[in-house]
């Protein structure tokens, strides 16, 4: 058995605890590395064919709202574009609050340094 933490025996750990320990770090490393590259990665979606367009980033912040002009007023869509970014901005933030509270208390009890994975 592999000692771990206050030198207790763990069952069937034998000498892996160093490796698992390496491979989580170096999974955190991807994590991290693969959150910061999607600040720079978009998605953009058309809807009732192509009345509504919308530009997010890979953090979920919404980038851009375009409205055609078939669809609404020119100087009424600027105003509208900028009050849904919010909108929608805000109620990402919300979510994801709400998922990283939810989350925490399931692995509060692991050990693992703040915002590990979430």
């Amino acid at each position: 058995m592999a000692k771990g933490r206050g030198g207790m025996m763990m069952p069937g750990m034998g000498g892996k605890q160093p490796d698992m320990m390496r491979q989580l770090a170096r999974m955190q490393e991807q994590m991290l590395a693969e959150q910061e590259a999607l600040a720079d990665e978009t998605v953009e979606i058309s809807v009732g064919g192509g009345v509504v367009k919308v530009v997010m980033t890979g953090h979920q912040k919404l980038q851009s709202v375009h409205n055609s002009p078939d669809f609404l007023d020119p100087e009424e869509s600027e105003m509208l574009s900028d009050l849904l970014i919010s909108a929608i901005n805000q109620a990402v933030e919300k979510s994801q609050a709400l998922a990283g509270s939810r989350m925490q208390s399931v692995t509060s009890g692991l050990g693992l340094p703040p915002g590990f994975g979430f």
